[in-house]
C-alpha cells in the first residue's frame, strides 16, 4: 500500500489573522536605551537597534494584516520584587546595577515600539510572561487563537522564558530569529537552536511580514 504524506502547510496558513497573536516582549529603555539601566552598565546593544526595527516592522504588519497584538512589560518594586532573586545579586557580586525598570520610572517605559488602539498590555514582576500575570485570560479572551509570533529583549532570559511557558500551555509558536535579541550573540544563538529542537518553527521577520500581507 502507498502512502502519501500530507502537504505541509504554508507559513501564510500556519499564522493566518485570525488565528495568531503577535507578542512583543519587554521593548523598555532600561533593557534597550543607551541612557538606560543596561546600556550605562555596559552591556552591548549592538544587537538591540536592529532587533527592534524588526519588531516595528513585525507591529506594522500585524496591524495591516487584523493580527492581535499584546505588548508585555517589566515593572518592578519593593512589593513584588523576588527576595531569592535580590539575594541571587548579592550572593553571586552583581547587585551594583540597581534594579531594571522600575514601576513609574523612564527605564520602564517602552523603547520605540509601543501599543496602539486595539493592542493590549500584559504587566509582568518575573521573567515569565504567563505566571501571576493576565496574560492566559488575555489570551483566551480569543478562543480562535492557537498561535503565537514572540519576540523581544532578551532572547535567552524573558523570550526564552514565555516560549517555554507558552509551548507548554499548547500554543504553536513561531520565532523571527531577527526580531528578538541579547547582548550576546552566542546566547542568543545557542537559545535559537533549543527553540528550534524543542518548541517552535524558527522564521525571520520578512517570512512573516509576507505570510500576513498575502492572507
Amino acid at each position: 500500500m502507498t502512502t502519501i504524506a500530507a502537504a505541509r502547510p504554508s507559513l501564510a496558513e500556519m499564522i493566518e489573522p485570525k488565528r495568531t497573536a503577535l507578542v512583543i516582549i519587554d521593548v523598555q529603555r532600561d533593557f534597550g536605551a543607551p541612557d538606560g539601566l543596561y546600556g550605562k552598565v555596559g552591556c552591548d546593544l549592538s544587537r538591540v537597534e536592529p532587533a527592534v526595527d524588526h519588531m516595528i516592522e513585525l507591529h506594522d504588519a500585524a496591524r495591516c494584516a487584523g493580527v492581535f497584538t499584546v505588548f508585555v512589560r517589566l515593572e518592578t518594586g519593593p512589593d513584588t520584587d523576588s527576595l531569592p532573586a535580590q539575594e541571587r545579586r548579592i550572593r553571586s557580586g552583581m547587585n551594583s546595577g540597581g534594579r531594571p525598570c522600575p514601576a513609574g520610572s523612564p527605564g520602564a517605559n517602552y523603547y520605540r515600539v509601543k501599543p496602539r488602539a486595539g493592542d493590549k498590555e500584559v504587566v509582568k514582576h518575573r521573567y515569565s510572561t504567563f505566571t501571576n500575570t493576565g496574560m492566559e485570560f488575555v489570551l483566551k479572551a480569543r478562543p480562535s487563537l492557537d498561535t503565537l509570533v514572540i519576540c523581544g529583549l532578551t532572547t535567552e532570559c524573558c523570550v526564552d522564558t514565555a516560549v517555554r511557558d507558552a509551548f507548554v500551555r499548547d500554543y504553536h509558536l513561531f520565532l523571527p530569529r531577527d526580531a528578538s535579541a541579547s547582548y550576546r550573540q552566542d546566547m542568543h544563538d545557542t537559545t535559537f537552536d533549543i527553540f528550534a529542537q524543542y518548541f517552535g518553527i524558527i522564521t525571520t521577520t520578512d517570512e512573516i511580514t509576507r505570510a500576513w500581507a498575502a492572507r
